[in-house]
Order: C-alpha cells, then structure tokens, then sequence
C-alpha cells in the first residue's frame, strides 16, 4: 500500500498536492498502484478532476491524460489503425484501467502506444505549481522523463493529418512485442519512423521531408539492439522488414530500397 493516498477534487488541489510531494506519483484509474507493486510513497488519484476527455481541435485529437484506452475503441471517429493499435498495445480489461498518459510514463522500448505517439510527433501539456504551462513533444521528453518528475501531463495532442502503420514481431500475438516499428506519413512527405522492443523507450529512426532512407535509418537504429530476449542482428534484420510493410501500407516507397 502506498505510503500516502491523495485524491484532490480540482486540477489546482492536484498541483498543490504534487508540489508538496514532488516525488509522489499521479496516478489514473489505479494504472501505477497495478505497474508498480514495489512503489510504496506517496500517490496522487487524478480520476475526479474531468480529465477522461477526448475532443477535436482543429486538426487536432486532444486526450485528456486519465483517458482509458479502451475509450479510443468506443469513440465513433477514431480511426480503425488507432484501434486496431489500442486492441494489440493493451488487452481487455487492462486497457479499461490503463490511460492514455499513465501507459506513456509507464512505456518501455516495447511499448506500442509509446511507438505510435513518437511516429505521430504527438505533443503533451505539462503544468506544475507557479511555473508556466509547458507544450513538449514527445520525442523530447521521453528520454527525460525523471526530469519531469514534479510535473502533471493534463493532455496529450496528436494530429490528425498523418497517416500511421505499425508492425510488430511477437512469440505469440498476446506477447509484448520483440520489436516494433510504427511509420507516420504526411500529405507533403514528411515521414517519420519509430523502432523498438528493447530498452528504455522506443526510438526515433528517421524524421525525414520523404520516406528516402528510412529501411537502413530503421536497421542503425537497431544496432545495439541486444539483449536477453533477441540478438541485435536479429532486430536489425527484421526491423527493415517491419518497416518495409509499414510504408508498403502507406503507399510510400524508400528509393533506397528498390531493387535493379
């Protein structure tokens, strides 16, 4: 049991009490308290502050950060690839109790949802007691997540102009990927690939006005790949083919990987 529970009813009463704990951890639908038995400080439950919000802005799908995944399935407009994602990120009933920023503080290398949000150049509100709200993208503060600690995600922004694919490599379809590659697409090229399945986080492959390099982007990224559940020259030699199928679905084609 965490050392200290503390449900605020409003969003200032929650940077109050963050700010009083900066190590204590928000927590959404009891996310945390199921990821993280070992944790025992202080938590503080965000699910009475509203939230739970999924809206359009523009161009623009705003998630509220307690979002459930499961609510992206059940929402009419959301596209199929986001489901068909959501279904494979999570199964039921944990994507009921998982949310939308809780599974992003919570992601690995091996975590689809993270993958997804990184291709899709998604950006996270972060607010904090006395300091100005922050607008970060998530490719910037992933590899600095500990920094941010003290820091409350209230929503999290992602276009609705790029297309996405995904592919991942499981030892059965209920396993957590081996490796992953997620490609976003834009009208005007641009293009941006994510690998993963191993370390910290997902990563960045390729960021390009094209989808020119993005096979051998994808394998650099996968060069240290190793660990004790695959060799890095097995992730480097199937991170081209995931990435291969990704842009095949998109319609795209990397001119350096036609073949004579």
């Amino acid at each position: 049991m965490p050392e200290a529970y503390i449900r605020p009813r409003s969003l200032e009463e929650a940077l109050q009490a963050l700010a009083a704990n900066p190590e204590a951890r928000p927590m959404g639908r009891g996310f945390f308290l199921l990821g993280s038995q070992k944790y025992r400080g202080p938590v503080i439950d965000l699910q009475d502050l509203g939230l739970d919000t999924l809206r359009r802005e523009g161009n623009e799908w705003v998630l509220g950060a307690t979002l459930p995944l499961q609510a992206l399935l059940e929402h009419p407009d959301v596209p199929e690839a986001w489901q068909a994602l959501v279904r494979r990120a999570a199964p039921y009933p944990q994507r009921a109790q998982m949310t939308v920023a809780g599974s992003l503080v919570a992601a690995d290398g091996r975590s689809l949802w993270a993958a997804a949000l990184l291709a899709l150049d998604a950006r996270l509100t972060l607010l904090k007691q006395g300091e100005s709200a922050q607008t970060v993208h998530v490719g910037d503060w992933l590899p600095l997540r500990a920094e941010w600690r003290g820091w409350l995600m209230t929503e999290i922004r992602i276009s609705q102009v790029p297309q996405l694919a995904w592919e991942v490599v499981a030892r059965s379809p209920a396993d957590r990927p081996l490796l992953l590659a997620a490609v976003a697409a834009w009208p005007r090229g641009r293009t941006r690939v994510v690998v993963g399945g191993w370390g910290d986080a997902p990563r960045l492959a390729l960021d390009g006005p094209t989808a020119h390099g993005a096979v051998v982007a994808a394998q650099n990224a996968a060069y240290d790949a190793q660990d004790h559940l695959a060799s890095a020259e097995y992730r480097r030699e199937v991170a081209q083919v995931l990435v291969r199928r990704c842009l095949q679905r998109l319609n795209l084609v990397d001119p350096n990987d036609l073949k004579g």
